[in-house]
């Protein structure tokens, strides 16, 4: 259908549309609801044969040639930037993405990639994957795929020649990491799964700990075997779920996870569009395996969604103690709607309620500009034992830890490879040892030489006091303030020592931190890093020390309120 038909085939719904509401205007029966419906029709006509003869004018008259479809991604972003952040239009290219997204799985050989000089190496071949099971190791570089040289190559084009059909094959030639030589490997592709559940286990003194990175399709599953093989332990003396860094996903995988905990038919969450008619409430549907277990969720400001449902419903019902600190609060529902020519549209058909009945939505979008929700509209609701609990602002945690913030500089080294490059070297060199996952770490000598690794390195940072120093010195000069305050100026910059190797010992336990994880994830795969980093953290370690303190734990739950700020 061209842009032409389209064009006439609105014209003649608006004439149909407009013939209506001017019989409305002269009947006395038509009223109400309906009068406002055909009303709305009669807009939404009218705005789509606009659109349609601007798209239609570009087209064909713009001074330079434009495709129909960068006209229509175009006006579809435009559209959708009037909602809010999570609805968007989805074309045919993007489906697949949204796929692995939604449901963790895709055709491919199973390693995640980057891009190192002129080649691209393997960067996180997953356990068990063709890959994995073909001795691929991190750092091994890729030369060539089904004899094309990839000399120069992105990551994205590798990427779409290693994905494909499951049960078919890609001849990979690589450079191995260590050892230096040249293997040919034929791998056959499979359908990968993307693990959601990282790392399950005993923690210390029978508490078990399990860090869930997402909510995907089969999530329910993977937490259903996590939790069964601690039970099974027959040393659980309680449990913690890590869901700080969880951004959240599909919402039944929520409410499953919770009937591992609770009872059959325990309402966890109920969605709501723009009227009651369309209340859909989601109870538990499975039967516990460990409904008595005492239980901390870790949360943080990362934690969104799916998580969120999780975490407050446990809260609500007070099955739970949430520990942390509060979540991000999305209480936004998305559904998908099939546009024709393989084309989805994502957007935000509800708002989701907790058990205690509140929303815990802490932007306003319907504004024309992003705000939070005042404090005079925050409402106070009661968890199932009476315990006040509020909405408006995402979950706040009964038990708070202020957050804790990994250092810019030691970020910026890892987004730029160099701790990876430089884990890289030191597996050459010492591939062959043992290590401790949750002890190891690296030594002076070896940080030392991470620190001449980095000498010769380009670090693009600076800190947010000298970027705060250079706006001021700017801002004194345009006042036309005298020369004592310049002064002032430059003795505050002296003092400030944020070049590169000044940073290296400043912000060192982040940048070792970063150092063992990748160190690890080339030893033990991600799970190991995921133990490692459970071991070694403060906040972990105050959930143990509240498991076992079964009196505190229930106090918290029998009487203590969540503070509305």
């Amino acid at each position: 259908m061209t842009l032409m038909d389209i064009l006439n085939r609105y014209r003649g719904v608006v004439v149909r549309w407009v013939l209506v509401v001017a019989a409305v205007a002269i009947s006395p029966v038509v009223r109400g609801q309906g009068a406002e419906r055909i009303c709305r029709d009669f807009e939404l006509g009218r705005a789509s044969e606009i659109l349609v003869n601007i798209m239609r004018e570009l087209e064909s008259g713009f001074v330079d040639e434009v495709a129909a479809e960068e006209l229509l991604e175009a006006a579809a972003g435009g559209m959708i930037s009037a909602t809010d952040p999570y609805s968007e239009y989805l074309s045919e290219s993007d489906m697949a993405g949204f796929e692995i997204m939604t449901t963790g799985r895709y055709g491919g050989v199973g390693s995640l990639i980057r891009k190192r000089g002129d080649y691209v190496i393997f960067a996180q071949p997953y356990k068990g994957s063709p890959s994995d099971v073909a001795g691929v190791k991190i750092g091994d570089k890729i030369l060539a795929i089904d004899g094309v040289d990839m000399r120069g190559a992105t990551t994205e084009s590798i990427s779409s020649r290693l994905k494909g059909e499951p049960q078919t094959d890609v001849e990979v030639v690589i450079e191995r990491n260590i050892g230096g030589t040249v293997d040919t490997l034929m791998l056959r592709r499979e359908r990968i799964s993307i693990p959601s559940v990282d790392y399950a286990g005993i923690i210390r003194d029978g508490i078990g700990y399990i860090s869930h990175d997402d909510f995907i399709e089969g999530s329910y599953e993977e937490m259903r075997r996590a939790v069964e093989a601690l039970v099974a332990t027959d040393s659980l003396r309680g449990l913690i779920l890590d869901y700080r860094a969880n951004g959240g996903g599909v919402m039944q995988e929520a409410v499953d996870i919770a009937s591992l905990f609770v009872p059959r038919g325990e309402r966890i969450v109920s969605i709501m569009g723009r009227d009651s008619s369309s209340l859909e409430h989601y109870n538990t549907r499975y039967t516990p395996i460990a409904e008595s277990i005492p239980i901390v969720v870790l949360v943080s400001g990362s934690s969104a969604s799916a998580s969120e449902i999780l975490a407050g419903a446990l809260q609500d019902i007070d099955r739970a103690v949430v520990m942390g600190s509060r979540t991000y609060g999305k209480g936004l529902v998305q559904g998908t709607r099939y546009l024709g020519y393989n084309s989805y549209l994502k957007y935000t058909t509800a708002k989701y309620y907790i058990p205690s009945g509140r929303c815990i939505q802490s932007r306003n979008y319907t504004t024309g500009s992003v705000t939070e929700v005042a404090d005079s509209l925050i409402t106070e609701f009661r968890t199932r034992g009476g315990r006040k609990v509020y909405d408006g602002g995402g979950i706040t945690p009964d038990v708070k830890i202020e957050p804790q913030y990994i250092s810019r500089f030691a970020l910026t080294l890892y987004a730029m490879g160099f701790t990876e490059d430089w884990a890289d070297e030191y597996m050459r060199r010492n591939h062959d040892k043992s290590i401790d996952i949750r002890t190891f770490s690296i030594t002076d000598e070896d940080y030392a030489d991470f620190c001449r690794f980095i000498a010769d390195k380009d670090v693009p940072y600076e800190s947010e006091t000298r970027v705060a120093l250079g706006k001021l010195e700017k801002a004194a000069k345009n006042d036309l303030y005298d020369e004592r305050l310049d002064e002032a100026i430059e003795r505050l910059k002296a003092l400030v020592k944020d070049d590169k190797m000044s940073n290296m010992e400043t912000y060192r336990s982040d940048i070792v931190d970063a150092l063992n994880a990748d160190i690890i994830l080339r030893y033990a795969y991600r799970s190991g890093a995921k133990e490692h980093a459970a071991a070694n953290d403060e906040v972990v370690d105050r959930a143990v020390e509240l498991l076992l303190d079964s009196e505190e734990y229930e106090r918290i739950l029998r009487e203590q309120s969540i503070s509305k700020n």
